[in-house]
């Protein structure tokens, strides 16, 4: 269960002979994924909810605490990713260091980061078409725009509508486009990332004119008397939530194999992409909770409401904020659909699961057969399911994911000192144990429900490992 894939063998991996990925991206491309991923649904969505149920005001320290978190994360994913510069990203870096059955319990736990991660950001982009459409005179109705099942603290309950379907036209849409190449899919998202980042920083600038320093008394509200409800638990709580914004640094290493220079490209891809979206992010919460109350951030797209409130001097930026938020969803969509086939290829390629999930598209070049399998269920889980509890289980995982790969860089640091690091994490074991304990301090934050969701998905996959995966194992 527990033995490792040597070194050797999973660089010898890396030749585009043996696994027919082709290598196109540059550093740029790969900076412009993880910015594509990263500033979505974190700042166009979960903003307004991680401040109006949790941090208040204080959402920038939130914000603070989670970035803290994913740069010591980040920094061990830039020395794995220089020193195993292959598909798999996490699921890749255990089978090295922790073993195959880590590995497994790591590959089970990104599908459920990527796969509902695409599927979260779906219905986020659903909010703002459907709002964009409405200002171009275009209803579309209530019932094809919205989840069927809907959770409450009372339980689960049918909603009425049919199902979400501009969540599903989006994702399928990306997986067409994931499906023709990778090429193809960096030069849409480069152009997506500079639509947005241009709206993201007009907002920042013509809105501070608009904040109302009364909306940030007090800084951080009282707490309520529950945990994670306002209050330093608050912050915390907000942190883990919010914390799903910070994915896209964890799916650029998916593209390692499709990188021209990972050694030294993959790095800069973690990293500048984690520092840019961090301060970005910063800003747009102090903006944000100056320009509304907290309390009313409760919405699916809270910076359109904050251009509301500023009055009609910035009705020009309302339409700009919603291509822009509409722009940016989407790449993250695209990001998303576009690593979770990688990793199941890499465990494919490994046995652990059917050989079709590592077969490449012969004129494409791409994971044809597990990207069209990755958007078909993504598309069901956004139509069908609302954003709340699908993003409260992506970083759930993803957290588990970061907390695995610090560890791992202590476990390679001791046991493998020798091997060649074209980048290496600084001070260790210190920032690699600072980044386990911060990320496990957000899992620890979020809701019971979601931990015991963690737990049934990871005892379904324990049942696939020891009735499938543990027979046909490559290395075994």
């Amino acid at each position: 269960m527990f033995a490792k894939k040597s070194l050797t063998k999973l660089m010898d991996e890396t030749t585009e002979s043996q696994n027919g990925l082709k290598r196109t991206l540059s550093a740029t491309n790969l900076i412009a994924l993880g910015v594509g991923a990263i500033i979505g649904t974190g700042i166009f969505v979960l903003t307004g909810t991680a401040a109006a149920n949790h941090a208040g005001p204080a959402l920038a320290i939130s914000f603070i605490i989670s970035g803290l978190g994913c740069a010591f994360a980040g920094l061990c994913y830039a020395e794995f990713a220089s020193m195993i510069p292959i598909a798999g990203s996490a699921y890749t870096y255990s089978y090295a260091t922790l073993g195959e059955f880590i590995a497994w319990i790591i590959g089970w736990d990104l599908i459920l980061e990527y796969l509902f991660g695409a599927a979260t950001v779906a219905v986020g982009w659903s909010g703002y078409i459907v709002s964009f459409l409405a200002d171009c005179k275009i209803k579309i109705p209530e019932n094809l725009c919205h989840a069927p099942l809907e959770h409450t603290p009372a339980g689960w309950h049918f909603t009425g509508a049919i199902m979400n379907f501009p969540a599903i036209f989006i994702i399928a849409l990306m997986t067409t486009l994931l499906v023709i190449g990778i090429k193809e899919s960096a030069k849409f998202n480069n152009i997506i990332v500079f639509i947005k980042v241009v709206v993201i920083l007009l907002f920042i600038a013509f809105g501070v004119s608009y904040i109302l320093p009364s909306n940030w008394t007090p800084f951080i509200p009282e707490n309520t008397g529950t945990f994670g409800v306002y209050g330093l638990s608050g912050i915390f709580a907000g942190a883990g939530v919010i914390f799903f914004a910070y994915i896209g640094f964890d799916a650029v290493s998916t593209a390692a194999q499709e990188a021209r220079n990972p050694q030294k490209d993959m790095p800069k891809g973690i990293l500048v992409s984690l520092i840019v979206c961090t301060i970005l992010y910063i800003l747009v919460a102090l903006v944000l909770t100056g320009i509304v109350n907290y309390k009313e951030l409760n919405v699916p797209a809270p910076i359109a409401l904050a251009i509301d409130r500023s009055g009609n001097a910035l009705n020009w930026l309302r339409p700009l904020i919603k291509i822009g938020a509409i722009a940016g969803l989407s790449s993250v969509v695209l990001v998303m659909l576009m690593g979770q086939p990688r990793i199941f290829f890499s465990m494919a390629k490994d046995g652990l699961l059917p050989q079709s999930f590592s077969k490449v598209h012969p004129k494409f070049k791409t994971p044809y057969i597990t990207t069209i399998l990755t958007g078909g269920v993504a598309a069901l889980v956004a139509g069908s399911l609302p954003i709340g509890i699908l993003g409260e289980l992506v970083s759930i995982g993803t957290l588990l994911a970061f907390v695995i790969v610090c560890v791992g860089i202590i476990v390679l640091r001791r046991k493998n000192p020798d091997i060649k690091r074209p980048f290496k994490t600084p001070l260790v074991p210190v920032v690699p144990v600072l980044g386990a304990l911060i990320c496990f301090a957000q899992m620890y934050s979020l809701p019971s429900d979601t931990w015991w969701r963690l737990i049934i998905w990871m005892a379904i996959g324990f049942v696939i490992y020891f009735t499938y995966s543990i027979k046909r194992s490559n290395l075994r």
